[in-house]
Formats: structure tokens, C-alpha cells, sequence
């Protein structure tokens, strides 16, 4: 990234998560809409690693790429405990290391084990070997998301997609906006709501309709 930061037509920013769960900062979908509306055509978002939780980015990009590296003990794991759901290709970088051919293997077949369909066809996460430092296997990489994109929208799943993401970034404010309601006044209520709950007098159900109709109420 720091041979092409200066690059015409490139910009690179670091976000920070602070804390926010999902892999990405929580300021991450607002700085895309600013890209796409600032004319950039393509945008490249990295998560902060790989993990069974760390999966938000699905929610955002049009297509999601793995990346994996042999010698990586937890890499296999990590696919199998849900990254295989969310990718869309798969990359094993430093192929020219021990391992990669095993990792490529072990990834074939799950990828056999679950397909994905829209309109009837299906959609196989392709396996890309790369070897990043000498750029070989780039080319493939560009070409596969390239084929991803046109079978996004030769079906319908690109519009699809992205009013799912549209939805999922209008919950999340709404949910965060409920959440800095507590504060102040109502996080008295929510304390003392909790208080009946662990005495027994009210049940969680109950005290979380009341809750929400003091929020809601004008």
C-alpha cells in the first residue's frame, strides 16, 4: 500500500475499530457511501483479520475475498467456523511456501461440500495461488472478481446485495440510537427495570416492552 498511496486516483485511510465488534470500525459504512459518491469505482475494504465473529464486511462489499497463507495453524479453522459462508474467493498468498498445496487441498474440498445458487445457478468460490511479493498471480485474482461481479449482475444478486446493505446500515444507527437513549434518564429506568428482573417481580420480556415504550413514547 505504500508504493501506490501517492498514486493519482488512489486514497488510503486507516480506521481504527475501537472496540467495535465485526472486524471493521463502526464509521466504515459511512466512509464507503463517501467513496461512491466521491466517484470512486472501486473500493477496497480490509477487515482486521479472520475469526468466527469477524464477518461484518459480507454486509458491506459486493464481493469477499479470503485470503489465507500455508503455516498458518488456525487459517483451515477460521474458513470452517464461518469465513467458507461469506467468501467469494479465496486467496492463498506465499503459495510458493510448504503447506500450500495442502491448504489449496483442504479448501477444495469444502468448497465442494457447499455451493451456492441464485436463479438456479450456482456460484463456486474460485482458489487463487499468489505469490503477493512478486506479484504473481495478481492478474488471476482481478480476473476472478471480475467474473463475480458479472455473475452478480447477470442475476440479479448485485441489487440484491446491495439493498440488504442498505437495510443492515439503517438498523444498525437505528439500534445504536436506541442504545444512547439509555443514557442519561433512561438508564436510570433500564436500572431499575433490571432490579425488578433479578427480584423476581417482573419477568426480562416484559420489562424489555416496558423499556421500549419509554423510548418510543414522544
Amino acid at each position: 500500500m505504500q508504493e501506490h498511496a501517492t498514486d493519482r486516483g488512489v486514497f488510503i485511510r486507516s480506521m481504527a475499530t475501537r472496540g467495535h465488534l465485526g472486524g471493521l470500525s463502526w464509521a466504515t459504512p459511512q466512509a464507503l457511501r463517501v467513496l461512491d459518491a466521491a466517484g470512486f469505482d472501486v473500493v477496497l475494504i480490509e477487515t482486521v483479520g479472520v475469526g468466527q465473529s469477524e464477518v461484518d464486511v459480507v454486509s458491506l462489499a459486493d464481493t469477499t475475498v479470503v485470503l489465507l497463507a500455508p503455516g498458518m495453524g488456525d487459517g483451515i479453522q477460521a474458513a470452517k467456523a464461518g469465513i467458507l459462508e461469506i467468501a467469494d474467493l479465496f486467496v492463498v498468498n506465499k503459495a510458493d511456501r510448504d503447506g500450500a498445496e495442502a491448504t489449496v487441498r483442504d479448501l477444495k474440498n469444502m468448497v465442494a461440500m457447499a455451493r451456492r445458487g441464485v436463479g438456479g445457478t450456482s456460484w463456486r468460490q474460485p482458489i487463487v495461488r499468489t505469490i503477493a511479493s512478486e506479484m504473481d498471480g495478481v492478474e488471476e485474482v482481478v480476473a476472478a472478481l471480475d467474473k463475480h461481479h458479472d455473475w452478480l449482475t447477470s442475476y440479479g444478486e448485485l441489487e440484491q446485495r446491495r439493498d440488504r446493505r442498505a437495510r443492515a446500515e439503517v438498523e444498525a444507527i437505528a439500534l445504536e440510537s436506541v442504545r444512547a437513549s439509555f443514557a442519561g434518564p433512561g438508564e436510570d429506568v433500564l436500572a431499575d427495570l433490571a432490579k425488578r428482573v433479578a427480584s423476581g417481580e417482573l419477568d426480562p420480556y416484559a420489562a424489555a416492552d416496558r423499556l421500549v415504550a419509554g423510548i418510543s413514547r414522544p
